[in-house]
Protein backbone atom coordinates (compact mmCIF):
# COMPACT_ATOMS: atom_id res chain seq x y z
CA UNK A 1 0.00 0.00 0.00
CA UNK A 2 1.62 3.47 -0.93
CA UNK A 3 0.76 6.63 0.98
CA UNK A 4 -0.24 9.14 -0.23
CA UNK A 5 -0.23 13.33 1.01
CA UNK A 6 -3.87 12.12 2.34
CA UNK A 7 -1.94 10.08 4.88
CA UNK A 8 1.35 12.95 5.76
CA UNK A 9 0.65 15.22 8.91
CA UNK A 10 2.10 17.72 7.08
CA UNK A 11 2.08 21.05 9.78
CA UNK A 12 5.25 21.80 10.78
CA UNK A 13 6.54 18.49 9.69
CA UNK A 14 10.46 19.58 7.37
CA UNK A 15 9.16 17.65 4.14
CA UNK A 16 11.61 16.46 1.18
CA UNK A 17 10.18 16.79 -2.05
CA UNK A 18 11.36 15.23 -5.34
CA UNK A 19 9.89 16.48 -8.04
CA UNK A 20 10.69 16.69 -11.94
CA UNK A 21 11.39 20.05 -13.32
CA UNK A 22 14.08 18.93 -15.62
CA UNK A 23 13.33 21.42 -18.59
CA UNK A 24 14.39 22.64 -21.97
CA UNK A 25 16.98 25.14 -21.36
CA UNK A 26 17.85 28.32 -23.76
CA UNK A 27 21.05 29.29 -24.80
CA UNK A 28 21.27 32.16 -22.50
CA UNK A 29 20.67 29.27 -19.80
CA UNK A 30 16.74 30.12 -18.86
CA UNK A 31 13.98 27.94 -18.90
CA UNK A 32 12.27 27.50 -22.00
CA UNK A 33 9.12 25.71 -21.12
CA UNK A 34 7.84 25.35 -17.53
CA UNK A 35 5.42 22.91 -18.31
CA UNK A 36 7.56 19.90 -16.13
CA UNK A 37 7.12 22.87 -13.36
CA UNK A 38 3.36 23.70 -13.57
CA UNK A 39 2.43 20.02 -12.73
CA UNK A 40 4.15 19.98 -9.46
CA UNK A 41 2.22 23.32 -8.03
CA UNK A 42 -0.42 21.55 -7.08
CA UNK A 43 1.98 19.35 -4.58
CA UNK A 44 3.76 22.12 -3.50
CA UNK A 45 1.29 24.14 -2.62
CA UNK A 46 -0.92 21.73 -1.13
CA UNK A 47 2.04 21.12 1.16
CA UNK A 48 3.06 24.53 1.77
CA UNK A 49 -0.71 25.32 2.67
CA UNK A 50 -1.14 22.92 5.39
CA UNK A 51 1.71 24.01 6.78
CA UNK A 52 4.58 21.97 5.80
CA UNK A 53 8.46 23.13 5.44
CA UNK A 54 9.24 22.50 1.96
CA UNK A 55 13.04 21.10 0.41
CA UNK A 56 12.62 20.57 -2.92
CA UNK A 57 14.66 18.23 -4.22
CA UNK A 58 15.08 18.04 -8.39
CA UNK A 59 18.18 17.66 -11.12
CA UNK A 60 18.49 19.58 -14.35
CA UNK A 61 20.53 17.85 -17.86
CA UNK A 62 22.99 16.01 -17.11
CA UNK A 63 26.66 16.45 -16.48
CA UNK A 64 28.56 17.74 -19.69
CA UNK A 65 25.06 18.88 -21.24
CA UNK A 66 24.49 22.32 -22.10
CA UNK A 67 21.23 22.20 -19.81
CA UNK A 68 23.39 21.15 -17.19
CA UNK A 69 22.53 24.07 -15.25
CA UNK A 70 21.80 25.28 -11.50
CA UNK A 71 18.25 25.35 -10.56
CA UNK A 72 18.12 29.06 -9.32
CA UNK A 73 16.06 29.99 -12.10
CA UNK A 74 13.59 27.15 -11.43
CA UNK A 75 13.42 28.17 -8.06
CA UNK A 76 12.53 31.71 -9.40
CA UNK A 77 9.90 29.88 -12.00
CA UNK A 78 8.59 28.49 -9.24
CA UNK A 79 7.99 31.49 -7.22
CA UNK A 80 5.24 32.93 -9.83
CA UNK A 81 3.87 29.84 -10.67
CA UNK A 82 3.26 29.11 -6.64
CA UNK A 83 2.28 33.09 -6.55
CA UNK A 84 4.90 32.89 -3.22
CA UNK A 85 8.34 33.78 -2.43
CA UNK A 86 10.88 30.19 -2.99
CA UNK A 87 13.89 30.28 -1.70
CA UNK A 88 16.70 28.91 -3.01
CA UNK A 89 20.40 27.56 -1.87
CA UNK A 90 23.08 26.62 -4.03
CA UNK A 91 23.39 23.31 -2.34
CA UNK A 92 22.32 20.01 -1.24
CA UNK A 93 23.52 18.45 1.42
CA UNK A 94 25.83 20.53 3.18
CA UNK A 95 25.99 22.29 6.24
CA UNK A 96 24.86 25.22 5.01
CA UNK A 97 22.18 23.25 3.15
CA UNK A 98 20.88 21.26 6.25
CA UNK A 99 20.63 24.81 8.29
CA UNK A 100 18.51 26.39 5.64
CA UNK A 101 16.16 23.43 6.26
CA UNK A 102 16.14 23.49 9.83
CA UNK A 103 15.34 27.56 9.84
CA UNK A 104 12.53 27.18 7.29
CA UNK A 105 9.11 28.52 8.14
CA UNK A 106 5.70 26.52 8.37
CA UNK A 107 4.10 27.11 4.80
CA UNK A 108 7.65 28.02 2.83
CA UNK A 109 9.65 26.17 0.38
CA UNK A 110 13.16 26.11 -0.39
CA UNK A 111 14.54 24.67 -3.48
CA UNK A 112 17.95 23.04 -3.01
CA UNK A 113 20.81 22.79 -5.71
CA UNK A 114 20.35 20.16 -8.77
CA UNK A 115 20.88 16.59 -7.29
CA UNK A 116 23.56 15.61 -10.20
CA UNK A 117 25.90 18.28 -9.63
CA UNK A 118 26.83 15.66 -7.27
CA UNK A 119 28.53 12.09 -8.88
CA UNK A 120 26.24 9.71 -6.67
CA UNK A 121 23.11 11.13 -8.19
CA UNK A 122 24.23 10.16 -11.91
CA UNK A 123 24.44 6.60 -10.95
CA UNK A 124 22.21 3.69 -9.62
CA UNK A 125 21.98 1.52 -6.61
CA UNK A 126 19.72 -0.81 -4.37
CA UNK A 127 17.52 1.14 -1.77
CA UNK A 128 20.00 0.02 0.88
CA UNK A 129 23.31 1.46 -0.55
CA UNK A 130 21.13 4.67 -2.01
CA UNK A 131 20.69 5.11 1.62
CA UNK A 132 23.98 5.67 2.89
CA UNK A 133 25.08 7.96 -0.10
CA UNK A 134 26.57 11.36 1.04
CA UNK A 135 23.05 12.77 -0.19
CA UNK A 136 21.07 10.95 1.54
CA UNK A 137 22.46 9.80 4.63
CA UNK A 138 23.36 14.13 4.81
CA UNK A 139 20.06 15.28 4.30
CA UNK A 140 17.51 12.97 5.59
CA UNK A 141 18.73 13.62 9.73
CA UNK A 142 16.41 17.57 8.91
CA UNK A 143 13.58 15.67 7.34
CA UNK A 144 10.42 14.40 8.69
CA UNK A 145 9.25 13.22 5.94
CA UNK A 146 10.09 12.20 2.00
CA UNK A 147 7.44 12.38 -1.12
CA UNK A 148 7.99 11.37 -4.24
CA UNK A 149 6.29 13.22 -7.12
CA UNK A 150 8.98 12.72 -9.85
CA UNK A 151 7.21 9.93 -11.54
CA UNK A 152 9.06 10.78 -14.83
CA UNK A 153 12.50 9.76 -13.10
CA UNK A 154 10.89 6.72 -11.44
CA UNK A 155 12.52 3.92 -13.71
CA UNK A 156 15.82 5.11 -11.75
CA UNK A 157 17.32 3.54 -8.76
CA UNK A 158 19.16 6.65 -7.55
CA UNK A 159 19.41 7.95 -4.16
CA UNK A 160 16.95 10.77 -4.37
CA UNK A 161 14.68 8.33 -5.51
CA UNK A 162 14.99 5.19 -3.56
CA UNK A 163 17.43 6.20 -0.50
CA UNK A 164 15.31 8.40 1.34
CA UNK A 165 12.29 5.91 1.90
CA UNK A 166 14.88 4.02 4.22
CA UNK A 167 15.29 6.25 6.56
CA UNK A 168 11.96 8.31 6.50
CA UNK A 169 8.02 7.50 5.89
CA UNK A 170 7.71 8.12 2.26
CA UNK A 171 4.19 9.63 0.22
CA UNK A 172 3.38 10.12 -3.25
CA UNK A 173 3.22 13.16 -4.36
CA UNK A 174 -0.61 14.21 -6.59
CA UNK A 175 1.62 13.79 -10.17
CA UNK A 176 2.92 10.52 -8.54
CA UNK A 177 -0.58 9.39 -7.57
CA UNK A 178 -2.42 9.97 -10.49
CA UNK A 179 0.21 8.30 -12.82
CA UNK A 180 -0.12 5.13 -10.94
CA UNK A 181 -3.90 5.38 -11.41
CA UNK A 182 -3.70 5.78 -14.59
CA UNK A 183 -0.69 3.12 -15.41
CA UNK A 184 -1.03 1.33 -12.51
CA UNK A 185 -2.81 -1.91 -13.94
CA UNK A 186 -2.61 -1.69 -17.63
CA UNK A 187 -3.58 -4.74 -18.19
CA UNK A 188 -7.44 -4.19 -16.25
CA UNK A 189 -7.80 -1.42 -19.24
CA UNK A 190 -10.48 -1.88 -21.74
CA UNK A 191 -9.68 -4.02 -25.00
CA UNK A 192 -8.97 -4.13 -27.29
CA UNK A 193 -5.47 -2.60 -26.70
CA UNK A 194 -3.49 -0.75 -29.22
CA UNK A 195 -0.30 0.67 -29.27
CA UNK A 196 1.19 2.94 -31.42
CA UNK A 197 4.72 3.15 -30.99
CA UNK A 198 6.61 6.01 -33.15
CA UNK A 199 9.46 8.70 -32.70
CA UNK A 200 13.11 7.99 -33.08
CA UNK A 201 13.96 5.65 -30.02
CA UNK A 202 14.09 2.23 -32.12
CA UNK A 203 15.83 0.65 -29.45
CA UNK A 204 13.21 0.99 -26.60
CA UNK A 205 10.11 0.45 -29.04
CA UNK A 206 11.40 -2.35 -30.27
CA UNK A 207 11.81 -3.81 -26.83
CA UNK A 208 8.45 -2.48 -26.19
CA UNK A 209 6.38 -3.96 -28.82
CA UNK A 210 8.43 -7.76 -28.13
CA UNK A 211 7.04 -7.41 -24.22
CA UNK A 212 3.45 -6.20 -25.40
CA UNK A 213 2.82 -8.39 -27.83
CA UNK A 214 4.45 -11.38 -25.93
CA UNK A 215 2.37 -10.84 -22.46
CA UNK A 216 -0.85 -10.29 -24.38
CA UNK A 217 -1.07 -6.84 -22.94
CA UNK A 218 -1.22 -5.03 -26.64
CA UNK A 219 -4.02 -7.27 -28.86
CA UNK A 220 -2.39 -4.36 -31.96
CA UNK A 221 0.83 -2.61 -32.35
CA UNK A 222 0.83 0.45 -35.20
CA UNK A 223 4.55 1.32 -35.77
CA UNK A 224 5.11 4.79 -37.45
CA UNK A 225 8.19 7.50 -37.26
CA UNK A 226 11.40 6.11 -37.21
CA UNK A 227 10.28 3.00 -35.53
CA UNK A 228 8.09 2.57 -38.60
CA UNK A 229 11.05 2.73 -40.93
CA UNK A 230 12.40 -0.12 -38.99
CA UNK A 231 9.80 -2.44 -39.19
CA UNK A 232 9.47 -1.38 -42.64
CA UNK A 233 13.17 -2.09 -43.20
CA UNK A 234 12.73 -5.42 -41.53
CA UNK A 235 9.51 -6.64 -44.21
CA UNK A 236 12.76 -6.04 -46.58
CA UNK A 237 11.67 -2.36 -47.83
CA UNK A 238 14.59 0.03 -49.28
CA UNK A 239 13.45 3.22 -47.72
CA UNK A 240 16.59 4.93 -49.62
CA UNK A 241 20.38 5.84 -48.27
CA UNK A 242 19.15 8.17 -45.98
CA UNK A 243 16.69 6.73 -44.35
CA UNK A 244 18.54 3.34 -43.66
CA UNK A 245 21.33 5.25 -42.80
CA UNK A 246 19.04 6.52 -40.11
CA UNK A 247 18.00 3.31 -39.12
CA UNK A 248 21.65 1.66 -38.82
CA UNK A 249 22.71 4.28 -36.53
CA UNK A 250 19.49 4.13 -34.10
CA UNK A 251 18.46 0.38 -34.56
CA UNK A 252 21.57 -1.61 -35.34
CA UNK A 253 20.96 -4.91 -33.92
CA UNK A 254 17.51 -4.77 -32.93
CA UNK A 255 16.77 -4.82 -36.30
CA UNK A 256 16.91 -8.48 -36.49
CA UNK A 257 14.52 -8.74 -33.42
CA UNK A 258 12.23 -6.40 -35.84
CA UNK A 259 12.05 -9.06 -38.19
CA UNK A 260 11.55 -11.91 -35.98
CA UNK A 261 8.75 -10.46 -33.98
CA UNK A 262 7.30 -9.31 -37.85
CA UNK A 263 7.12 -13.13 -38.41
CA UNK A 264 5.74 -14.40 -35.32
CA UNK A 265 3.28 -11.19 -35.03
CA UNK A 266 3.07 -9.96 -38.27
CA UNK A 267 -1.20 -10.10 -38.31
CA UNK A 268 -1.24 -8.05 -35.10
CA UNK A 269 2.14 -5.73 -35.96
CA UNK A 270 1.09 -3.11 -38.33
CA UNK A 271 3.72 -0.83 -40.72
CA UNK A 272 3.23 2.39 -42.49
CA UNK A 273 1.38 2.04 -46.07
CA UNK A 274 3.61 5.22 -47.21
CA UNK A 275 5.74 7.66 -46.06
CA UNK A 276 5.83 11.68 -46.76
CA UNK A 277 9.22 13.35 -47.48
CA UNK A 278 10.72 16.59 -49.05
CA UNK A 279 10.71 17.62 -52.16
CA UNK A 280 11.74 20.92 -53.88
CA UNK A 281 10.51 22.28 -50.43
CA UNK A 282 7.52 20.41 -50.69
CA UNK A 283 5.66 17.91 -48.77
CA UNK A 284 5.65 14.83 -51.22
CA UNK A 285 3.48 11.21 -50.29
CA UNK A 286 5.68 8.58 -51.66
CA UNK A 287 3.42 4.82 -51.07
CA UNK A 288 5.80 1.83 -49.83
CA UNK A 289 5.32 0.44 -53.52
CA UNK A 290 7.15 3.10 -54.77
CA UNK A 291 10.41 3.16 -52.50
CA UNK A 292 12.69 3.50 -52.54
CA UNK A 293 13.68 7.09 -53.06
CA UNK A 294 16.69 9.53 -52.11
CA UNK A 295 14.92 12.09 -49.49
CA UNK A 296 14.53 10.74 -45.97
CA UNK A 297 10.96 10.03 -44.59
CA UNK A 298 9.83 12.87 -42.36
CA UNK A 299 6.42 11.88 -42.07
CA UNK A 300 4.02 8.78 -42.61
CA UNK A 301 1.21 9.26 -45.31
CA UNK A 302 -2.21 10.09 -45.51
CA UNK A 303 -2.68 6.96 -46.38
CA UNK A 304 -1.01 5.19 -43.06
CA UNK A 305 -3.19 7.90 -40.78
CA UNK A 306 -6.58 6.42 -42.47
CA UNK A 307 -5.85 2.75 -42.10
CA UNK A 308 -4.10 3.34 -38.50
CA UNK A 309 -7.22 5.72 -37.50
CA UNK A 310 -9.69 2.66 -37.99
CA UNK A 311 -7.97 0.73 -35.77
CA UNK A 312 -7.93 3.19 -32.92
CA UNK A 313 -11.33 4.02 -34.04
CA UNK A 314 -12.16 0.43 -32.80
CA UNK A 315 -9.93 0.51 -29.87
CA UNK A 316 -10.56 0.07 -26.05
CA UNK A 317 -7.64 1.18 -25.05
CA UNK A 318 -4.97 3.31 -27.24
CA UNK A 319 -1.77 3.99 -26.43
CA UNK A 320 0.36 6.68 -27.79
CA UNK A 321 4.18 6.78 -27.52
CA UNK A 322 6.06 8.67 -29.70
CA UNK A 323 5.53 11.06 -32.88
CA UNK A 324 4.33 9.91 -36.27
CA UNK A 325 7.53 12.02 -37.95
CA UNK A 326 8.67 15.71 -37.47
CA UNK A 327 6.37 17.20 -35.92
CA UNK A 328 8.41 20.47 -35.71
CA UNK A 329 7.89 20.93 -38.87
CA UNK A 330 3.85 21.77 -40.00
CA UNK A 331 4.37 20.16 -42.99
CA UNK A 332 5.28 17.04 -41.47
CA UNK A 333 3.15 17.11 -38.44
CA UNK A 334 0.10 15.53 -40.34
CA UNK A 335 0.74 12.30 -39.25
CA UNK A 336 1.23 12.87 -35.83
CA UNK A 337 -2.01 14.91 -35.75
CA UNK A 338 -4.06 12.59 -37.12
CA UNK A 339 -2.84 9.53 -35.42
CA UNK A 340 -3.08 11.30 -32.12
CA UNK A 341 -6.79 13.16 -33.37
CA UNK A 342 -7.85 9.53 -34.33
CA UNK A 343 -6.79 7.96 -31.15
CA UNK A 344 -9.12 10.21 -29.13
CA UNK A 345 -12.25 7.74 -30.87
CA UNK A 346 -10.98 5.15 -28.31
CA UNK A 347 -12.76 4.23 -25.33
CA UNK A 348 -9.63 5.23 -23.41
CA UNK A 349 -6.58 7.03 -24.14
CA UNK A 350 -3.25 7.12 -22.92
CA UNK A 351 -0.25 9.04 -23.80
CA UNK A 352 2.90 8.06 -22.73
CA UNK A 353 5.65 11.38 -21.87
CA UNK A 354 8.43 12.74 -23.17
CA UNK A 355 8.01 13.77 -26.68
CA UNK A 356 5.01 12.67 -27.32
CA UNK A 357 3.61 15.42 -24.33
CA UNK A 358 5.83 17.95 -26.03
CA UNK A 359 4.07 17.07 -29.54
CA UNK A 360 0.57 17.27 -27.89
CA UNK A 361 1.16 20.83 -26.34
CA UNK A 362 2.83 22.22 -30.01
CA UNK A 363 0.52 21.13 -31.53
CA UNK A 364 -2.56 22.23 -29.62
CA UNK A 365 -4.37 18.62 -28.87
CA UNK A 366 -6.77 17.54 -26.07
CA UNK A 367 -9.13 14.55 -25.33
CA UNK A 368 -6.81 12.80 -24.17
CA UNK A 369 -8.14 11.03 -20.85
CA UNK A 370 -4.61 10.62 -19.50
CA UNK A 371 -1.09 12.65 -21.00
CA UNK A 372 1.78 11.06 -18.91
CA UNK A 373 4.70 13.17 -17.20
CA UNK A 374 7.07 10.60 -17.36
CA UNK A 375 8.95 9.02 -20.70
CA UNK A 376 10.93 5.95 -20.00
CA UNK A 377 8.94 5.67 -16.51
CA UNK A 378 5.67 5.62 -18.28
CA UNK A 379 6.63 3.17 -20.79
CA UNK A 380 7.90 0.68 -18.14
CA UNK A 381 4.44 0.59 -16.57
CA UNK A 382 2.93 0.33 -20.02
CA UNK A 383 5.03 -2.97 -20.85
CA UNK A 384 3.77 -4.13 -16.78
CA UNK A 385 7.43 -3.62 -15.33
CA UNK A 386 7.64 -2.14 -11.68
CA UNK A 387 9.33 1.07 -10.83
CA UNK A 388 12.63 1.24 -8.36
CA UNK A 389 10.62 4.74 -6.65
CA UNK A 390 7.63 2.82 -6.55
CA UNK A 391 8.71 -0.52 -5.10
CA UNK A 392 10.75 1.49 -2.54
CA UNK A 393 7.48 3.85 -1.77
CA UNK A 394 5.70 0.58 -0.62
Amino acid sequence: MIRTLDDLDAEGAAVGVRVDINSPVAPDGTLDDDSRLRAHVETLDELAARGARVAVLAHQGRPGGDDFTSLADHAERLSALLDAPVEYVDATFSAAARERVRSLADGSVLVLENTRFYSEEVMQFPPAEAASTHLVAGLAPVLDAYVNDAFAAAHRSQPSIVGFPEHLPGYAGRVMERELDALGDIASTPTPRVYCLGGAKVDDSIGVASTVLESGLADVVLTAGVVGNAFLHATGVDLGPESTRVLTDRAGDRLAQAEELLDTYGDRLHVPLDVAVERDGERVEVSVEDLPVPEPAMDVGSATVAAYGDVLANAGTGILNGPAGVFEEERFAVGTRGLFEGATAADYTIVGGGDTASAIRRLGLSGFDHVSTGGGAALAMLTGESLPAVEALR
